[in-house]
């Protein structure tokens, strides 16, 4: 499907998704990062950003995400745009992971089976699109969406895999020299006896592949396949309920900024044996490269902020093993920036083991320690 038609629309807020890189690319092409186009902290925080737009102009937003968003839309859909509430019209793009029938990861299957049914339990009428689907048919759709839209009314358009057709001339790139792969690896030998939790995506990826190349278990290692932006979190529960041994996050900049309250909570509890970790290449890369937001903040003066009493923050590998070294003998929360350059290996494999095998070889793990 082309996307010409969206050259009616001057607003579009959102989360990169992997199933939207064509959309992704067009917008970057288009008006990179512009106030007509921001790459949201989170999808509930890209809604608000298109209410904003909609009250100062009168004219329809479009908001974009990956379905493993949906469920950080529903509050602000509910109400904020709801028609019984605000009546505030958008025009969703959401990215269907896990569509029943087509093979996708463990995390997504659940969620790509109620998709359509989520959407219409919170008032969003969805047309789902496919390589098939006409310049036409996407004409008609809008015509049927219109009065809807009018009426103050949200609609989505849900994409299946490969249906969107552009060809991006943008780039993706940082000045940054680390690699991921070689921080993970870092950590895990810092890391020693004690466990890491990582967050979606690569870096749980690359977690995986480092223990089997050094003939480890995985029993150490939560990988937090899905629940973007949760990691530092689980990593509290367990750092709280286990005071005694040392826990790693392996946290990423977008996945810290989706939920960023998270931090303040975590420095507000300050656990002695918790090290944050964000590795921060300044993108969402998993999902493409398009930009964070994270590339123009101070890291460090956030965890100062919410609390953490050590900070540290490393562009090169000796400072990173400096970092690493201090937090693994201090008796206090520390939180780390490792600044990561972009890319990954191309054989870059996933994990083979499910999360249910995770979850049980791990918590094993943690019940023969104090």
């Amino acid at each position: 499907m082309k996307l010409d038609f969206l050259g009616a629309y001057d607003f579009f807020a959102g989360v990169p998704d992997s199933q939207l890189k064509q959309l992704c690319g067009l917008l970057m092409d288009r008006y990179g990062i512009s106030p007509r186009h921001i790459v949201a902290a989170n999808e509930g925080n890209a809604v608000a950003l298109a209410a904003g737009h909609y009250l100062a102009t009168g004219r329809v937003p479009v908001v974009y995400l990956q379905n493993s968003g949906v469920g950080n839309i529903v509050n602000p859909v509910l109400s904020l745009l709801s028609d019984r509430v605000y009546g505030i019209p958008c025009i969703f793009f959401i990215g269907w992971r896990g569509e029943p029938g087509v093979r996708d990861e463990p995390q997504h299957m659940f969620q790509g089976e109620v998709t359509l049914n989520l959407l219409a339990d919170i008032g969003i009428e969805a047309f789902v699109v496919g390589r098939e689907t006409t310049k036409e048919e996407i004409e008609g759709q809008m015509r049927r969406f219109a009065p809807l839209l009018a009426d103050g009314r949200s609609v989505a358009f849900v994409v299946r895999k490969d249906a969107l057709d552009y060809e991006a001339r943008w780039s993706c790139g940082n000045a940054f020299t680390m690699k991921r792969e070689e921080i993970v690896r870092a950590v895990v030998e810092a890391a020693e006896e004690g466990v890491i939790v990582s967050t979606t995506g690569k870096t749980s990826r690359e977690l995986f592949e480092i223990r089997e190349k050094r003939g480890e278990g995985h029993g150490r290692d939560f990988l937090t396949v899905g629940s973007m932006g949760h990691s530092s979190s689980i990593a509290l529960g367990i750092a709280l309920a286990k005071p005694r041994m040392r826990v790693w996050c392996l946290d990423g900049d977008g996945a810290a900024l989706m939920h960023m309250g998270a931090m303040a909570v975590i420095g507000a509890n300050s656990p002695a044996n918790l090290v944050h970790v964000v590795i921060n290449n300044a993108s969402h890369e998993s999902v493409g490269g398009i930009p964070t937001v994270a590339g123009k903040i101070n890291l460090l003066k956030v965890a100062d902020g919410c609390g953490y009493p050590s900070r540290f923050s490393a562009s090169s590998r000796e400072e990173l093993d400096d970092a690493l070294s201090e937090a693994r003998n201090a008796r206090e929360l520390c939180f780390i920036e490792a600044r990561a350059a972009i890319g990954a290996r191309p054989d870059l494999g996933r994990p083979t083991t499910t999360p249910q095998e995770n979850r049980k070889k791990f918590m094993e793990y943690l019940s023969g320690k104090d």
